[in-house]
């Protein structure tokens, strides 16, 4: 069993201090759109990503507590102002702390794949999500998953033309396996150098 990390960092927030429907932009210190990672792992993504784009904010969320610590520490050493990370489930958080039409992007990459068929109901990308997650998107905002399982990829690609309100980013194409200007992380990375593909699916939400 991992022994918990205390992390001591201003880019780290909790949950249980923030109230209902936080003020992002007192918390942030300015009203730049927002962009939402779920899963942000130990932060190599969200470090890259957050960098090219200082004039947008970034909240990093994963359930790991060791994950929230290594991309905190990588928040500072970057230098980084634009970031802020949460160790919370994710479908809570949002629904508790984020307004509808709050968002300009989400990213999920690599969520886990639950491979065993009996499992997958367990996923967190499925049609209810796809739905539930369009609603906290502003008008024109990006949906991107990525994933190296293929059942995973070919799944997510082929719901998405059947939920309304999104409008596909990589037509005529349902996934791409590269994404031109997309960071790849940590873990895309080994998973590449194993053989295997990564699943991008790009898709924005309806003006």
């Amino acid at each position: 069993m991992q022994s918990f990390i205390h992390i001591d960092s201003p880019h780290y927030l909790r949950e249980e201090q923030l109230p209902a429907l936080p003020d992002w932009p007192a918390i942030f210190g300015n009203d730049y759109p927002i962009a939402l990672e779920i899963g942000c792992g130990i932060g190599d993504f969200i470090v890259k990503t957050a960098a090219e784009q200082p004039e947008r904010n970034f909240i990093a969320i994963d359930f790991y507590n060791k994950g929230c610590y290594k991309t905190c520490r990588r928040i500072e050493r970057h230098g980084l102002t634009n970031v802020r990370v949460l160790r919370v489930e994710a479908r809570q958080f949002i629904q508790e702390r984020l307004s509808k039409g709050l968002l300009a992007a989400v990213y999920i990459n690599c969520p886990d794949p639950w491979p065993k068929k009996k499992h997958r109901k367990r996923r967190l990308v499925n049609r209810l999500f796809l739905e539930f997650i369009r609603d906290y998107l502003a008008p024109g905002g990006d949906f991107f998953f990525a994933t190296d399982f293929d059942d995973y990829g070919i799944d997510v690609a082929g719901l998405m033309p059947g939920v309304d309100g999104y409008e596909n980013q990589l037509a005529p194409d349902l996934y791409r396996h590269e994404l031109e200007g997309y960071h790849l992380s940590k873990y895309m990375r080994k998973f590449m150098a194993e053989g295997k593909r990564i699943y991008f699916v790009h898709y924005r939400k309806a003006n």
